[in-house]
């Protein structure tokens, strides 16, 4: 069997999971469909967000700012993640507690203000469009280069899939698509850095094989052989300031 039948098969796998999961999550009310119901267990929701994080805007453009970037791209890095922990902490939990569905809503009655909410739906637009301009362009390049089709055809299947799982699902359709989503990222990340690890270094832990020295000898720590691969790709070292 050849590779790119492979390929399509779990694509085509992946994609059918997804509508499945649409289907046997679909929203039944209004809480379904905006809060998932409030029923998704804090450890599931947390699978959810992590996969949501380690979605196309980190998976391919935070990797690709760092390789060009180099240390300097840090900053994209700590901000990204670090307004999910604020967001996390400092808001979701307020949503939840004041019966609302929108961020919006919550901010308007919380601080009695048309206004404020006004804002809060300005930013909230900005910041969506931003993200999804990035996960669009993500989908679009990855499904171009799996299933060698052209950049718009695999856009156009991805928001497809989207649309499908969004639609029937809601909220609750998503979260749990999420989690599949979680598991199949999460394996994808970790497997290739293990065995990358243990082959370079010896260590099958990729956090210990990061400060560790290279197995051939040669007595070269791994961190400088990566700053010195890229750099020779012309791109910017990670490790120097």
């Amino acid at each position: 069997m050849s590779l790119q039948l492979w390929t399509y098969l779990v694509v085509g796998a992946t994609f059918a999971l997804y509508i499945g999961i649409a289907f046997w999550a679909r929203a039944a009310s209004t809480s379904d469909f905006y809060v998932a119901g409030k029923g998704v267990h804090p450890v599931a929701n947390g699978m959810a967000t992590a996969a949501d994080w380690m979605s196309a805007a980190s998976f391919i453009s935070m990797a690709g700012l760092l390789a060009f970037k180099g240390y300097d791209a840090s900053v994209y890095l700590m901000g990204w993640t670090g307004g999910y922990v604020l967001l996390a902490l400092l808001l979701a939990p307020y949503l939840r507690k004041f019966g609302k569905f929108t961020v919006p809503e919550f901010i308007g009655d919380r601080y009695y203000s048309k206004l404020a909410r006004l804002v809060a739906v300005i930013a909230l637009i900005v910041a969506s469009i931003t993200y999804v301009i990035g996960q669009m362009k993500g989908v679009g390049v990855a499904f171009s280069r799996f299933l060698e089709v052209d950049f718009e055809t695999g856009v156009y299947v991805g928001m497809a899939i989207v649309f499908i799982y969004a639609v029937l699902g809601g909220m609750k359709g998503i979260t749990y698509t999420q989690i599949a989503q979680y598991v199949v990222l999460i394996f994808a990340y970790t497997v290739p850095a293990i065995f990358i690890s243990l082959q370079l270094t010896g260590t099958p832990i990729p956090q210990i094989g990061l400060g560790s020295a290279m197995s051939d000898g040669s007595g070269i720590m791994l961190l400088d052989k990566l700053d010195q691969v890229v750099t020779d790709l012309g791109f910017g070292a990670y490790t120097q300031q």
